[in-house]
């Protein structure tokens, strides 16, 4: 958690800093992850000429800056602007976004749970960033189930609430997998037996996964496998299409399945 950060930034970091005034030799930024101050000189603020500084950063703004140098003694931080390059910045913004939202889902998870955020973090929330990351944890804890965390050592109750809020407040992503199955049952009861060969498709218990079931023009028909990675998603659909198959073929009739590129 951004709180729970080493009280200084190192050389090299990437900050998130607010931009707090502005001067004719640069301007001075709160570290917001860290609750200090630094300097951002005009020197580092662009390669190009700069005419307005207030062009490049004005008071108020977010900026991400890299630290250049720490001294501890003074208190003095030295930072750049001219030093971010375009993906580091974009990927920065990524995981402070994802820092704050895993803290405001760690406080949800303290007032269902009845402990301070303080408490929580030492019972459960450390384990859980050391291990993945705040917001990873209830990420993995939506995909995996609460499971995932208590084998680190979380308590049940803890964990089922990381999960239950993980799943109230996180969109997780789906790919989809698709193929065809061509199934014949020559039998009086043929439609009956197709019928509940798809009804009982069996697939690994994913908390995240579904399959679905299109008729193309009898004996073909579509299967859709969709999960939070293609690694899952091909998994459920080898599995749920394997199912299917060998339920027909138990029953005396016959079936296929390929993977569509």
């Amino acid at each position: 958690m951004a709180e729970r950060k080493s009280e200084w930034p190192e050389s090299g970091d990437l900050v998130i800093v607010t931009i707090e005034s502005v001067t004719d030799y640069g301007a001075y930024a709160k570290l917001d992850e860290f609750d200090k101050r630094g300097l951002l000189h005009v020197s580092e603020i662009s390669s190009s000429w700069i005419r307005n500084i207030r062009d490049f950063v004005r008071e108020g703004q977010k900026v991400v800056l890299k630290v250049l140098r720490v001294d501890f003694e003074k208190g003095h931080i030295d930072l750049s602007l001219r030093r971010v390059t375009k993906r580091e910045r974009i990927e920065k913004i990524m995981l402070w976004k994802k820092e704050r939202k895993g803290e405001a889902l760690l406080r949800e998870v303290a007032t269902k749970v009845g402990l301070t955020v303080d408490e929580l973090y030492q019972q459960a929330g450390e384990k859980i960033d050391e291990k993945f990351g705040i917001y990873e944890g209830f990420e993995k804890a939506v995909k995996e189930g609460p499971e995932v965390l208590t084998k680190i050592g979380v308590p049940e109750k803890i964990a089922a609430v990381f999960a239950e809020v993980g799943e109230e407040r996180i969109h997780v992503k789906m790919v989809k997998v698709k193929g065809v199955l061509e199934i014949r049952c020559m039998k009086p009861n043929g439609v009956k037996i197709i019928k509940e060969a798809f009804a009982a498709a069996k697939v690994e218990k994913l908390r995240v996964a579904d399959v679905k079931f299109y008729v193309i023009a009898a004996p073909k028909y579509s299967i859709e496998a969709r999960a939070e990675n293609y690694k899952k998603a091909e998994e459920v659909f080898q599995k749920t299409a394997q199912s299917v198959v060998a339920s027909i073929t138990k029953a005396g009739g016959q079936g296929t399945f390929r993977r569509e590129k």
